[in-house]
């Protein structure tokens, strides 16, 4: 258990007729004491902040997790997209080697609706993208908020 300002303050020595001059000794002891109280006080400081500063990288990698689990989400949404958009290309392909007159009308039909759907897939994109942006730079303006300034001139010092 280590010592404590109170253990310091109460320490009695025993009298000796040869001993130490008991005033430098009380002056001395009352100097330790202060000191050590102050090393405890910023020790108890120290682990305070790095106890918050713990918490804000928990919450910015939680944020990036999140990000990171979106962008893989989208690039498999644009992914599976895309490949549905080729596989049913091929299919209208298909349909109008084999039945040229009659898949020609439905073709055509099919690909004013596509057009329409590609369309608002690119309304769907346009409005995904701005709304993905705004996400970026809004946790871009929290990284560049002042507390980070002051995580980076943070000194840790070590005590022993």
């Amino acid at each position: 258990m280590p010592l404590t300002p109170l253990d310091i303050h109460n320490k009695e020595f025993s009298r000796r007729i040869r001993g130490y001059d008991e005033d430098e000794v009380n002056e001395f002891l009352d100097q330790v004491i202060k000191d050590y109280e102050s090393v405890i006080r910023e020790n108890k400081e120290l682990h305070n902040q790095l106890i918050a500063i713990q918490e804000k990288l928990d919450h910015f990698a939680n944020i990036e997790d999140t990000l990171s689990k979106t962008i893989i989400v989208a690039q498999e949404a644009a992914d599976e997209v895309k490949n549905n958009a080729k596989k049913e290309a091929q299919l209208i392909i298909k349909e109008s080697e084999k039945n040229a007159d009659r898949i020609i009308n439905e073709a055509l039909s099919k690909s004013r609706r596509i057009a329409m759907e590609v369309e608002e897939l690119k309304k769907q994109a346009s409005i995904y993208r701005t709304r993905f942006r705004t996400l970026v730079e809004a946790q871009l303006e929290l990284l560049n908020q002042d507390g980070w300034e002051t995580l980076e001139k943070t000194e840790v010092k070590e005590i022993y």
